[in-house]
């Protein structure tokens, strides 16, 4: 009947299944918008965080695309009158979008002029053949990288680098698991730990100065520096004791994989000088971050380097066009623009007084109780959500926690790199994962001991060092 048959009916049948965690949370928002509003939140505050809870189930379960999440995100606030067309097209029209688009577009280019082995090659100059340092040297060179290119982009570029070494060593990939996770993770995790070191290393540091700006609070590039990157310093060789340790790598030396490495790069093309002069472009980029990013913006000076890749021929516009991932554009504009909502709705005000309330007398009287609040909820957001969304979202809540907001502000970005935890928690873990060489629960067994002594080592630099140096 009406072209139906009892084939189409299966088929619905099993696309609903699938769907069940898509029906559940929006069943889930209806019955929460039925709630009456709690004393002193907004009617638009109440459905700004139930858009932010059913954003959050779909998010977790992904029973659909998380490209399409950001569409149910956009439309939602636009339906219920909590933003405008208008106001949510500004959110994409942010420099912290533009620096994110500019950022995978730069990965591309790099990759493209052929600098992943090239780098393979110059980290194991420095680290020798002895697994334990060249783990040391990924994860140095990783959070280096990082520090100014974005995780997500130096993840891209370090993978194929660390497959090829762990190819190199065994085509049973079975007998190196140790291996293979020591050096994947020594990557993932140095990309995690140095993304917090300027705030061209990561979304969430520019979201976090876009909010410092709403409250007219200014932080120049080199002061981010200063505040943050001795941390990086400081985590790096622990970090890479507590991977040795937790793995184990089936091989201490690793002269047969550097050899075979070594042939690779001999037979790959010749420097040009292309290559070098994407290089010097590329520096001239990372000193317009320094320089010119506090009056024309980090996502500006990102685009204008693509421009001048591009009109050099270093790189087709059909190679930018199909290896960005525009779905990730697309997420990281919805997440700002829901969590602008949430603090201009007085919904971040709100959920901030609940906290205080709550924890008011514990956070004036007790030291680094508020430090420890920041951290936990930022850490364990982060490790739901993408870093970028959990300060999107919890930004505007945090700096209400306490008068020092440029403090929790910085604790707030900090404490979102903490995304060890899952596969998912962050694109530089997604990203080694999708390897298919480490499992899901190898980021358990190894995400709650760093973050342990990540947030400890957190409490301790920020009561010890930011007090010397304000």
């Amino acid at each position: 009947m009406l072209g139906f048959s009892n084939i189409s009916l299966s088929n619905f049948l099993f696309w609903a299944t699938q769907k069940k965690w898509f029906f559940f949370s929006i069943i889930l928002g209806v019955c929460l918008l039925n709630i009456p509003s709690p004393e002193g939140l907004p009617n638009e505050g109440k459905i700004a965080i139930i858009i932010l809870v059913v954003a959050l189930v779909l998010i977790i379960k992904e029973p659909i695309p998380l490209p399409a999440v950001a569409i149910f995100i956009i439309i939602s606030q636009i339906y219920s009158n909590v933003d405008s067309v208008d106001g949510i097209a500004k959110s994409f029209m942010s420099d912290a979008v533009f620096f994110i688009m500019g950022s995978l577009m730069l990965a591309v280019v790099i990759i493209r002029q052929g600098w992943d082995s090239r780098i393979a090659l110059g980290i194991l100059k420095i680290t020798g053949n002895k697994t334990s340092n060249i783990a040391l040297g990924f994860l140095s060179i990783s959070a280096l990288l990082s520090s100014f290119i974005g995780e997500h982009t130096v993840a891209a570029i370090m993978l194929p680098i660390g497959m090829s070494l762990i190819r190199f060593t065994s085509s049973d990939l079975s007998q190196i698991k140790g291996l293979s996770a020591t050096i994947l993770f020594s990557i993932a995790y140095g990309c995690l730990i140095g993304s917090i070191g300027t705030p061209s290393g990561g979304g969430r540091n520019v979201i976090m100065i876009n909010y410092l700006n709403q409250s007219d609070i200014s932080i120049s590039y080199f002061e981010w520096m200063v505040r943050t990157y001795p941390f990086i310093l400081f985590q790096i060789p622990i970090v890479n004791w507590v991977i040795n340790r937790t793995f184990k790598p089936e091989y201490k030396i690793l002269d047969s994989s550097i050899r075979k490495l070594v042939i690779k790069v001999a037979r790959s093309k010749s420097m040009t000088g292309r290559n070098t002069l994407t290089v010097l472009i590329f520096f001239l980029i990372v000193l317009g971050w320094v320089f010119l990013s506090e009056k024309f913006g980090l996502g500006t000076v990102a685009l204008s380097g693509v421009f001048i890749y591009l009109i050099g021929g270093f790189v087709k516009w059909s190679d930018l066009n199909r290896n960005t991932h525009w779905g990730v554009i697309i997420l990281f504009g919805s997440t700002i623009s829901l969590g602008t909502s949430i603090r201009l709705t007085g919904a971040a005000t709100w959920i901030s007084d609940k906290i205080l309330y709550g924890f008011g007398d514990v956070i004036s009287s007790v030291p680094f109780v508020s430090d420890l609040l920041v951290i936990f909820m930022t850490t364990v957001m982060s490790n739901v959500l993408s870093s970028s969304a959990t300060v999107a979202v919890l930004g505007p809540v945090t700096l209400n926690l306490v008068p020092e907001m440029l403090d929790v502000g910085l604790l707030t970005a900090m404490s979102s790199a903490f995304s060890y935890f899952t596969a998912v928690a962050a694109p530089a873990c997604t990203i080694v994962y999708s390897s298919g060489m480490v499992k899901a629960s190898d980021f358990l067994k190894i995400g709650f001991r760093v973050g342990f002594v990540s947030i400890i080592l957190l409490i301790f630099y920020v009561n010890v060092y930011w007090p010397l140096i304000n």
